[in-house]
């Protein structure tokens, strides 16, 4: 006993010597310590215990913990910002391993920290409690596979990462020479030229151009926020706006500004005030967008700085763009909120429509370590937050159903899938890795190209209820895991069928940039669908954000709406649209009550909930309605409001039946512009224009050209 004690006691010498020496090169590791989960807490705590470390911080159950500053991994996020020289990260115990988490949290580690990932033994050969978060019923967490721990307990044997052991072993990597002298910086506010140039660029922003600035985490862009408010603020400007997803994660970004305008008061923890009246507050993104809306921020002079903004949905961040005149956006390449690459994707195009002079600017000097930190290159690994885009390759390539067990063997092909998902969904997080690799019923099917993939389909299993459960469901008395179309629709139309017939969702559809529009998508669902169909699948539908290019692709390929949300999503600011396809004769009775139902119930929802619907996706929300060709009285009522002097609003059922109508006639474009006119009106009472004499004559304009399009014509 006194053996081990003495064992230990040497390693943990070591440790607090080799974190010195990291100190010097301004580096960080990562630490795995493996073994009976109490006798590495007790490692842990020697550790914790032998050295004066900077804000040590435990992460795990506070009932195992033996410290008192201990965090659930739940409530990692709340430490965005902070700093810490000492990170444990207790995975052994009841709560598992929480993959955002570590992303998140490995960036509060400062130069010369320790991060420490307390694991069982045998990691990898079955899964840890935190798989319950997404063990969907019937299955059980524990039934679950492990195919994500397994890959993580391989790399977490590379002789990159300290290995420490509670049966008395520990391997110190060796540490490389030291790494280059940083750049001189000719600003004695900042660290690093890139934070330097960030900066400057966000003290002269000029109207209308906005300015993006991406970084990996550690760069410093919260702090180059702060700096620059601190300069504009002694410049004299009045009033600055700042947002981000929470308060917490602009730490640096205040202690920046304070330390810059030692005579400012932080009056509240998001307002800060200058002596001569100007301000800097910081808004929620929902208060945000409602003081938008009211008119209370924006307009001439006024500034926005918005950070991790790949954190927030499009749609707002476009609704900031038009409100403020200068603006900035910062985020983070490759995250555990979201990918900046996804961030781009999306938004590239508003910026390129509503502000085409633009610019970008990329912080790739790190602030906080420096350059080759062990630490970051191992997180990156594990979490895959650089996962790289395949190569694009012309020709049909073949398209291969993939086995999870079996994608979780071939590290490289895992990569390039990871990569080509994170480029084409707006958030993907370290979560959505262990999803793939272990969720359960989930479905891969790729097309690949001479060892490239060219676009993945991902899907999971649903329904298949039992009729007790669906009426317990259905009456809200009960609410499984996971289904969410199914869960989702019963719960909103009362239908027992829907969670009774066996479903196939698709929860994500990547196709690789430089290969879209080539049909490698439609390709791959038409031959889901039609295997789905031979193994006794009843429907097959998607839930997307409302967006109208999405929803043409899914309309084109034979599914029809069958629910839309009433509120916009969180992670995209769009209203959650479900569609879905009959595979066999009970999906098909299934889908036509649902159909009916949304039916009766999307011109309710159009004039009120779903008033402020984009009127390019409510005119393909159109043909879900009873249609018929207009009838003579009908006809007479367009004309005279078209051509004659008639009050709209007294034709409206007229003009809501042309519309309908007018959803099925092939229109060109300046016609199909006239038609959003039209069924924004007829449908949302969304005016064409603020006066209303003008309003009543371009919609009378619209009529007109609609009509020039009617089969038959005028």
């Amino acid at each position: 006993m006194a053996s081990s004690c003495t064992t230990r006691t040497r390693h943990v010498n070591a440790l607090v010597w080799h974190a010195a020496r990291l100190q010097r090169r301004r580096w960080r590791q990562l630490v795995w310590l493996v073994g009976p989960p109490s006798e590495c807490r007790e490692q842990a705590l020697e550790l914790w215990q032998a050295a004066c470390w900077q804000s040590p911080l435990w992460i795990g159950d506070a009932e195992e913990a033996p410290v008192a500053a201990c965090l659930t991994a739940r409530k990692a996020r709340t430490r965005l910002g902070a700093e810490h020289q000492l990170m444990v990260i207790d995975a052994s115990g009841a709560q598992g391993l929480d993959p955002d988490a570590l992303g998140a949290l490995a960036g509060t580690v400062t130069a010369g920290g320790l991060c420490i990932v307390i694991t069982p033994e045998r990691v990898g050969a079955h899964p840890d409690p935190d798989y319950a978060r997404f063990a969907d019923h019937p299955w059980r967490w524990e039934s679950l596979t492990a195919h994500y721990l397994a890959r993580m307990a391989r790399l977490l044997s590379s002789p990159s990462i300290i290995h420490w052991s509670a049966k008395g072993a520990l391997t110190l990597p060796k540490l490389p020479m030291r790494p280059q002298r940083a750049a001189y910086v000719d600003d004695a506010d900042c660290l690093t030229r890139d934070q330097a140039k960030a900066v400057a660029g966000l003290v002269g922003l000029k109207r209308r151009r906005p300015l993006v600035i991406t970084a990996d985490r550690g760069r410093g862009k919260s702090a180059a926020l702060g700096i620059a408010c601190a300069r504009l603020l002694t410049k004299g400007i009045s009033r600055i706006v700042v947002t981000a997803p929470r308060l917490s994660a602009l730490e640096s970004f205040f202690a920046r500004l304070v330390a810059l305008c030692p005579l400012g008061q932080q009056e509240t923890p998001g307002r800060f005030v200058m002596p001569d009246g100007a301000a800097l507050d910081f808004l929620p993104p929902d208060l945000l967008t409602e003081y938008v809306n009211d008119q209370r921020v924006g307009g001439d002079g006024s500034y926005l700085l918005v950070d991790e903004a790949a954190a927030m949905p499009a749609g707002l961040l476009g609704q900031w763009l038009a409100a403020f005149p200068r603006i900035a956006f910062a985020t983070t390449v490759h995250g555990y909120e979201g990918s900046g690459r996804g961030f781009a994707l999306r938004f590239r195009d508003v910026l390129d429509r509503q502000a085409p002079q633009w610019r970008a600017l990329e912080l790739t000097e790190p602030v906080r370590w420096s350059p080759d930190d062990p630490l970051e290159a191992a997180i990156q690994q594990l979490l895959l937050l650089k996962a790289p885009l395949p190569q694009a390759k012309q020709g049909a390539g073949r398209s291969v159903l993939l086995a999870q067990a079996q994608l979780a063997q071939q590290e490289t092909l895992l990569e390039k899938l990871f990569g080509l998902l994170v480029q084409s969904h707006y958030r993907t997080t370290p979560s959505d890795l262990r999803q793939l690799l272990d969720g359960p019923s989930t479905g891969l099917r790729i097309i690949i190209h001479d060892d490239e993939p060219q676009a993945v389909l991902v899907t999971r299993e649903e329904g298949g209820f039992t009729a007790e459960l669906a009426e317990q469901v259905a009456r809200g008395e009960r609410r499984p895991q996971g289904h969410l179309l199914a869960q989702s629709l019963a719960a909103h139309s009362g239908s027992r069928e829907a969670l009774t017939a066996r479903w196939r969702r698709v929860s994500r559809i990547a196709t690789h940039p430089e290969r879209r529009r080539e049909g490698l998508a439609r390709r791959l669902v038409n031959e889901d669908v039609a295997c789905a169909a031979q193994q006794g699948v009843a429907l097959y539908g998607a839930t997307f954000g409302a967006e109208a290019s999405l929803l043409r692709f899914w309309l084109a390929l034979g599914f029809v709406p069958v629910r839309l949300g009433v509120t916009r999503e969180t992670a995209t600011g769009e209203y959650a649209v479900m569609v879905a396809q009959a595979l066999n004769a009970e999906g098909k009775v299934v889908l036509e009550a649902l159909r009916r139902q949304f039916a009766a119930s999307l011109p309710g929802l159009l004039a009120f909930e779903l008033h402020a619907l984009p009127a390019a996706v409510l005119v393909l929300m159109l043909p879900s309605l009873p249609s018929a060709p207009l009838s003579t009285s009908e006809r007479q009522a367009v004309d005279d409001v078209a051509y004659a002097h008639r009050d709209p609003a007294l034709a409206r059922a007229a003009l809501q039946s042309l519309a309908r109508e007018a959803s099925h006639w092939p229109l060109d474009e300046q016609a199909r512009l006239a038609h959003q006119q039209l069924a924004a009106w007829a449908f949302q009472n969304q005016p064409l224009a603020s006066a209303h004499s003008k309003a009543i004559s371009r919609l009378r304009q619209a009529i007109q050209c609609i009509l020039r399009q009617a089969p038959g014509g005028k």
